[in-house]
């Protein structure tokens, strides 16, 4: 890992423990940042799409092991700066919907498989030449 995963990894990690700290009232952030549900779903799903490519960039020549811990940072790090930001809409909006979280992380976990389902179609190429022909030079 290098440092922007490290500064990205701190950074969602300061967002769910500042969520966690509101969720036990110690810290109040209800209501700092009204919020619609359109413009959260907006946040996670691009949030997703580019968490999505830039660990399909950051992964490309990387060992299993290291992909395995980006993956981990890359999925389930953003989890808690969207449940930061779920938390700062107003009160009466929570109440309403206590479920938003959960679907926003959803819809930063679709987004997110989307780029990486793509690369790996990308690496599985197929040959465009007939059937029962045998690839290479020679058979031209």
């Amino acid at each position: 890992m290098n440092r922007f995963e490290l500064g990205a990894l701190g950074a969602c990690a300061a967002g769910a423990i500042l969520a966690i700290l509101d969720r036990f009232g110690v810290l109040g952030v209800a209501g700092a940042l009204p919020l619609g549900l359109y413009a959260f779903y907006g946040v996670a799903a691009v949030a997703g799409w580019v968490a999505g490519n830039l660990y399909v960039r950051r992964t490309r020549a990387a060992r299993r092991a290291l992909r395995s811990l980006l993956l981990a940072v890359y999925l389930v790090g953003p989890a808690g700066p969207l449940t930061l930001l779920r938390a700062m809409a107003e009160a009466s909006s929570q109440a309403r919907a206590p479920l938003v979280p959960l679907f926003g992380f959803g819809v930063y976990a679709i987004l997110f498989t989307v780029p990486v389902s793509l690369r790996r179609a990308a690496t599985e190429r197929r040959s465009l030449r007939p059937i029962g022909r045998p690839a290479g030079p020679e058979s031209r």
